[in-house]
């Protein structure tokens, strides 16, 4: 851990994790946030691993108000330690952040994560880096090199050094985050980083890690569960990449 990771406060961090998918690109009527890799369902992975890399920290669960009863279910199922604070959904992401930002104490200061429910891989390392990095500067969210060939639609290959890929968590100084989501909403808003950037700050680019993937197909759970077997059911550790 790197000395600047040190100097995040156990106090004063918290994490809106959202999970408000339907998994309908899984064909399935079981929406994918509550579909089992590992024995468990793919929430509950995501939030332990907040829970171990920022001890103390308070998480508010976005969920669609008709799945908070099933959740619940299986957090008793499975012996689960739910968090104590449940956000109702919204009809956008942006929505659902706004309704998880007003559980959080007026008074509250410190800094705030937003991640997404499906990505159950986020590396101990991202996570405290995301949040140090905020802790300095406002604003940070990690990304990762692409590595596969840009073509615009126009007919033109695109040079692949210029862009990042966007991952959660997103963090940010909680006053901060409240400032930006009291704009009116706009469909340009794709995720938090947008939102805050819209309001007028800068975001910090920070490493994040390959394995950090959001389970969206079944595909995708594949290489969920080929991930968990290597790690020995404990998850994806791997370090960050260059940005």
């Amino acid at each position: 851990m790197r000395n600047d990771e040190r100097d995040i406060p156990q106090c004063g961090t918290f994490a809106i994790i959202v999970a408000g998918g339907k998994g309908l690109r899984m064909g399935g009527p079981l929406p994918k946030q509550f579909i089992e890799v590992g024995g468990r369902p793919i929430l509950m992975h995501t939030i332990d691993r907040f829970r171990e890399a920022l001890p103390g920290v308070s998480v508010v669960l976005v969920l669609p108000r008709g799945q908070q009863g099933f959740w619940a279910e299986l957090c008793r199922r499975h012996g689960f330690a739910a968090p104590a604070l449940v956000a109702d959904g919204g009809p956008t992401r942006f929505h659902s952040v706004r309704s998880g930002l007003a559980l959080i104490p007026g008074g509250a200061d410190g800094v705030v994560g937003v991640h997404d429910g499906v990505r159950p891989f986020a590396s101990v390392a991202t996570i405290r880096a995301c949040y140090a990095a905020a802790l300095r500067t406002g604003a940070a969210i990690p990304v990762v090199p692409v590595v596969e060939t840009l073509r615009h639609i126009g007919g033109h290959t695109v040079p692949r050094g210029d862009y990042r890929l966007v991952q959660t968590p997103q963090a940010f100084g909680v006053g901060l985050l409240r400032q930006a989501y009291s704009q009116p909403y706009c469909e340009g808003f794709t995720d938090d980083a947008s939102v805050v950037e819209a309001a007028g700050h800068a975001v910090t680019l920070v490493d994040g890690n390959r394995e950090n993937i959001k389970i969206t197909t079944p595909s995708d759970l594949a290489v969920a569960e080929a991930l968990l077997c290597r790690r020995g059911g404990a998850g994806a550790e791997g370090g960050g990449q260059n940005a």
